[in-house]
């Protein structure tokens, strides 16, 4: 759970842009946790409730992330009916796309106003919806990840972005797989993210979204661009996470990923290369541990992020930042 997952709903966190909220309903009595849960989601689309749903327990939780117009939310809940009836949209303004990416669970039975997609029975482990279009759906026991996304970026993909609305897509490709991992990362980083990063990860996250759902049509559309970024992003999580392990490299990347070599090489063209990039990292991190952990001998701190030797350290992060480390340290503890 988030550091600020007890604050008050929508307060935003002190130190980012990122406007974050939590609801859990099982601060209500049992007989209002339905009815609680109806009314948080009401602002985007309605609940449909049973006399049964209303009198039991019902479970469902949600955390929301906002910068500017995108959002992403990470939900848990159990069975319900939802609905966005004409009736509800000519009398609001949402007109996002609301991408579900279900990472346990599914949704089915979902009914547009499309005839090529009316009353589909299939079940869904992505699903497009338009915001401004009327929906009905049965979504099941799950736990689900959502973008809320301007049809702009379901534009660059559909010359008719409404054509979107209902589409369906099961976990089965190489490309939704992707979007699924890029996602569950996301739900993970995104409460220790600053307002860019958000922004940029939830952006990622649409394209490859609306470029999975342009392959499926039919369409040209961005699907080898946004899988290069989601694919840089796998790749940046996977060396940030073993910067202090001596066997990182670029083979070891090439392995975790089981991509091509010269695939995930390419993606790194641009930082000088891979092996550039973790030293990069490497010695960003050097610097951070070094200014605060002075307990820490720079030998340790060299064999910790998998320098070969203090010297080979000391010349590569002088040819970095023009200082060595142990000037380096001698400044940033007058600072202190």
């Amino acid at each position: 759970m988030p550091p600020h997952a007890n604050r008050a709903s929508a307060e935003p966190s002190p130190t980012s842009e990122v406007a974050y909220s939590h609801f859990d309903v099982k601060s209500f009595a049992p007989d209002r946790q339905f009815l609680a849960w109806r009314e948080r989601v009401g602002h985007v689309i309605d609940v449909l409730p049973s006399r049964a749903d209303v009198a039991r327990p019902f479970r469902a939780e949600i955390e929301r992330y906002g910068i500017g117009d995108l959002s992403f939310t990470d939900c848990r809940s159990e069975t319900m009916v939802l609905e966005r009836s004409l009736a509800r949209i000519s009398t609001d303004n949402a007109r996002s796309f609301y991408f579900h990416v279900f990472v346990e669970g599914d949704a089915d039975c979902v009914s547009v106003r499309s005839s090529a997609r009316s009353g589909s029975s299939g079940a869904a482990t992505l699903l497009a919806l338009d915001l401004g279009q009327p929906v009905r759906m049965r979504r099941n026991t799950c736990r689900v990840l959502s973008f809320f996304v301007p049809g702009a970026v379901a534009a660059q993909v559909f010359p008719d972005p409404e054509a979107l609305h209902g589409r369906m897509m099961r976990n089965e490709t190489p490309l939704t797989r992707l979007i699924v991992d890029h996602a569950t990362a996301l739900s993970r980083e995104i409460p220790f993210m600053d307002a860019g990063a958000a922004n940029d990860a939830i952006r990622t996250g649409a394209d490859l979204l609306v470029a999975a759902f342009g392959q499926q049509a039919g369409l040209i559309g961005n699907a080898r661009s946004a899988a290069r970024a989601a694919m840089f992003g796998q790749a940046r999580r996977y060396i940030q996470a073993n910067l202090h392990e001596a066997d990182l490299s670029p083979e070891s990347v090439v392995q975790a990923l089981q991509a091509a070599r010269p695939s995930v090489y390419r993606l790194f063209q641009h930082e000088g290369g891979l092996r550039t990039y973790i030293r990069h990292l490497r010695l960003k991190q050097a610097a951070d541990e070094i200014a605060h952990h002075r307990h820490r001998t720079l030998t340790e701190i060299a064999y910790g992020l998998g320098f070969a030797s203090p010297s080979d350290f000391t010349r590569a992060f002088r040819r970095a930042y023009g200082i060595s480390p142990r000037d380096f340290r001698e400044i940033s503890a007058t600072k202190a």
